[in-house]
């Protein structure tokens, strides 16, 4: 009986201490990172579920007249996440954008543009890591236009953007016959 109340008693003191214990709040760069692996692992698995042979489709029926190919949506998601993580960073551009911010035209086929794509997002993950709660609204130069952007505004750029054109990719998917995987 003496090891019942012995077990009851552990199990109370432990559990009110589990309780009562609160996580740390996240830093600034672990929610931007987190934002950031959401929008990836979408993006790749897509880009890596669509066949070779359609990345160069782009929608030719209704108003489609001039929009990127799937493989161009690819390279422009990455050649901005290149430019955006840099921006955030304070660095050089690792990085061409490319004509019409599409990326370097070097890479083609499905192989080297999955590889620029999932690079620019270890590129992402090393800005938000570098985002701090000390440095998080400093003023930086803007990859886009002339006003001085905070650095996590710079950042979050990769989220949203990136999630604008999954969506556009998404389209381009189901018109060739792909169900974009969940994730």
């Amino acid at each position: 009986m003496s090891k019942i109340l012995f077990i009851l008693a552990t199990i109370t003191v432990l559990g009110a201490w589990a309780f009562a214990a609160e996580p740390a709040a996240p830093s600034i760069g672990k929610i931007l990172d987190g934002e950031i692996k959401s929008v990836e692992s979408e993006v790749v698995s897509l880009a890596e579920a669509m066949p070779a042979d359609k990345y160069d489709f782009a929608p030719t029926i209704g108003k489609f007249d001039g929009v990127r190919t799937f493989s161009q949506q690819m390279t422009h998601i990455a050649a901005i996440n290149f430019l955006v993580s840099a921006g955030a960073l304070g660095e050089k551009n690792p990085s061409e954008p490319g004509a019409g911010e599409n990326g370097p035209p070097s890479i083609k086929g499905k192989d080297a543009v999955v590889k620029y794509l999932k690079d620019s997002f270890v590129y992402a993950h090393k800005a938000a890591a570098a985002v701090t709660t000390a440095n998080a609204l400093d003023m930086m130069p803007p990859p886009f236009g002339k006003e001085k952007m905070p650095r996590m505004g710079i950042l979050s750029v990769v989220s949203w953007h990136t999630f604008d054109h999954y969506g556009q990719s998404v389209v381009y998917a189901r018109m060739c016959g792909i169900v974009p995987p969940s994730r």
